[in-house]
């Protein structure tokens, strides 16, 4: 009888332990026996669960986990992860350029830059909160930017 991913709907093989397609686990190494012969295919497959993707979402706004997580396998194949690492990234590009435009203001950007600042980390915050909730928050302009680069 088929198998089918419970996140992305693929058709998974009998006894795998993650989707082909999107890389989430299918729960089959727990059914593995018990005896020594078949510890060493629970341990090999270890690795490769690595992080649960609400995680790997939160953490890929910490920027350099972000990085990491758009080279590694599994997780570049994960579209939740790929979709928030892309917007981290473009999010705190976003922070560097207007911090610097901003700096540039003689007197006016002394004021503007923490009260900007502080808007940036509240949304930095609340991405944070929405990815480790398991949803795909959207920023303006950014969060289009981010799908699009998450779905090519």
């Amino acid at each position: 009888m088929a198998q089918f991913c419970s996140a992305c709907g693929a058709e998974v093989g009998q006894g795998a332990a993650f989707c082909p397609k999107c890389g989430k686990s299918t729960g089959a190494a727990a059914a593995v026996g018990t005896g020594s012969a078949g510890a060493a295919p629970a341990q090999a497959a270890a690795p490769a669960t690595g992080l649960q993707e609400n995680v790997a979402g939160l953490l890929a706004y910490l920027f350099i986990p972000a990085i990491v997580f758009l080279v590694m396998e599994p997780y570049n194949r994960n579209k939740f992860i790929r979709f928030h690492s892309f917007q981290a990234i473009i999010y705190e590009v976003a922070w560097i350029i207007v911090a610097t435009i901003l700096g540039l203001l003689p007197l006016l950007g002394l004021f503007l830059i923490p009260l900007v600042g502080l808007a940036f980390m509240i949304g930095w915050v609340v991405c944070m909160i929405k990815a480790f909730q398991n949803q795909i928050f959207k920023l303006p302009v950014i969060g289009d930017i981010a799908e699009k680069q998450a779905n090519a």
